[in-house]
């Protein structure tokens, strides 16, 4: 089975920015976390991460056919994308939103998901853990 994981603006300034809010690990050790944990689960995996709203959207589309499930964290465009959402929607992949901070819990702003009006489940608050559980629900889910 093999995942695309996406991350979009500013995950690649995790340790950087707001260590109160993202903590003090890096995108760096992020990459790494994912990809260990797919090699626990059995999966294949590709990272990609952009802080553009478009680049992004090419990605997804170029997903269809190659891709069996989709793990994304859109970062701040989860709350203003209709673009990403319609290509989410276009390529019919399983997708999970994941965010490393409780978004639901912040600011009002951040309390909008497009992605969510597609995505089979979503992991929000567990920090790097939320990938994994994303991961794993990708695995049974699509199976």
């Amino acid at each position: 089975m093999k995942i695309l994981v996406i991350n979009g603006p500013n995950l690649n300034m995790l340790g950087l920015r707001e260590p109160d809010i993202y903590g003090k690990k890096t995108y760096k050790d992020l990459c790494e976390f994912i990809k260990s944990s797919c090699d626990e689960l059995s999966l294949e995996c590709e990272l990609y991460q952009s802080n553009h709203e478009g680049a992004i959207v090419d990605k997804i589309q170029q997903s269809y056919g190659v891709f069996d499930g989709l793990v994304i964290n859109p970062g701040a465009y989860t709350h203003t994308s209709i673009a990403i959402l319609d290509a989410i929607k276009a390529v019919s992949i399983p997708t999970v939103e994941v965010h490393i901070s409780d978004v639901d819990s912040r600011e009002s702003f951040r309390q909008i998901s497009y992605v969510s009006y597609v995505a089979k489940e979503r992991y929000i608050g567990l920090g790097f853990e939320g990938y994994k559980k994303a991961l794993a629900f990708l695995k049974e889910y699509v199976g």
